[in-house]
């Protein structure tokens, strides 16, 4: 199982302190987190695209062709686009070109967004939300296969036969389709035999099973290889030395930022039994020591049938950069390993069983 992180550069107020940090310098931060990752043996750091305030990422391509100067092994991924509102010629040529920086480790991982903000930033009408995003992963998909494409769309001016540049140097340059909790998005994965990143950021993760079954289903029906699959999860979590000090250095601006969205979409406030609740053995958060963190990764692989990625968001809202490179050296040196391990012996457990 590869593991790793994921951001949205989050710069919201210290909920301690009540500052907010100069952009530059937390964009600092944020190519020390990754260089940081690299070094310890993390497989993949994604940065999620956002158009709001709190955030810094809107424009991943480029904060992940820095960080690809800076590190040697990491796959460096978008976690998502937001295809919808984007040019997927554009969208190609920025992979490709950090394909080429990074030497072969770039990855997309296209969506339709969490937030609206950038489909009337770009021009974009929310009652085509759907057709939109089928549309331009129509073309996407074709622009990576072919260099000269023939495409016509609704929203887009047809391609007739033009030239798409840079080619990456992965081919087929990795796209995965980033999801939530509708079956049609599953469904849709799966028929392209393209990997799935699921976002389950609430109520228990046992829930997914049925909407992962779907999507390898629909994959068979296809005509698919299994072994074109892959499910990745993405989580909200943390890891400090203590599972009390993670819990307890998360909670703050876990809560700061999740009301202010709840504010936004009707949500209630978020109490701390709510929080304990869903960081306990069987929710969605990964919080915790590192032993308790692996168990519970390890925990989620096992009722969804088996993980190929699982990345964790250590930063839903501010925590101290200290404490954040410090669960990164956690994660890659202490929770890795024991995940890994513990992911083998129970593949070898499932062989033997298989076999008698």
């Amino acid at each position: 199982m590869e593991i790793g992180i994921d951001s949205f550069v989050e710069n919201t107020p210290d909920p301690q302190t009540g500052r907010t940090l100069p952009a530059a310098e937390r964009m600092r931060q944020l190519l020390e987190e990754i260089e940081l990752a690299d070094r310890v043996g993390l497989n993949v750091f994604g940065l999620g695209e956002h158009h709001r305030r709190e955030y810094l990422s809107s424009a991943p391509a480029v904060i992940l062709a820095a960080a690809a100067a800076r590190t040697r092994n990491i796959r460096l991924t978008s976690a998502v686009t937001v295809l919808s509102s984007d040019d997927p010629v554009r969208v190609f040529q920025d992979f490709a070109t950090l394909d080429l920086i990074s030497q072969g480790r770039a990855e997309i991982t296209i969506g339709r967004g969490s937030f609206i903000e950038s489909y009337p930033l770009f021009g974009f009408d929310l009652d085509d939300y759907d057709e939109l995003f089928a549309e331009k992963l129509d073309l996407l998909l074709q622009l990576r296969a072919e260099t000269h494409v023939h495409w016509t769309g609704k929203h887009r001016s047809p391609l007739t036969g033009q030239a798409v540049y840079p080619r990456p140097v992965q081919n087929p340059l990795p796209v995965w389709i980033g999801v939530g909790g509708t079956p049609r998005s599953f469904a849709r994965a799966g028929a392209l035999a393209l990997p799935l990143a699921v976002a389950i950021i609430g109520g228990e993760p046992r829930r997914f099973r049925p909407l992962i079954d779907l999507y390898r289903e629909a994959a068979d029906r296809a005509g698919h290889d299994p072994e074109q699959l892959a499910v990745g999860i993405h989580t909200l979590g943390f890891v400090g030395e203590t599972t009390a000090q993670a819990a307890d250095d998360f909670f703050p601006p876990y809560v700061q930022v999740f009301n202010q969205i709840g504010r936004e979409r009707g949500w209630g406030p978020i109490s701390r039994s709510q929080f304990d609740a869903t960081r306990g053995p069987t929710g969605a958060l990964v919080i915790g020591d590192p032993k308790a963190v692996a168990e519970k990764i390890t925990y989620i692989d096992e009722v969804l049938g088996g993980v190929s990625r699982f990345t964790i968001q250590l930063t839903a809202g501010t925590v101290s950069h200290e404490k954040v490179m410090r669960a990164i050296e956690l994660l890659g040196t202490e929770v890795a390993p024991m995940v890994r391990e513990s992911v083998v012996r129970t593949s070898v457990i499932h062989q033997d069983a298989a076999v008698k």
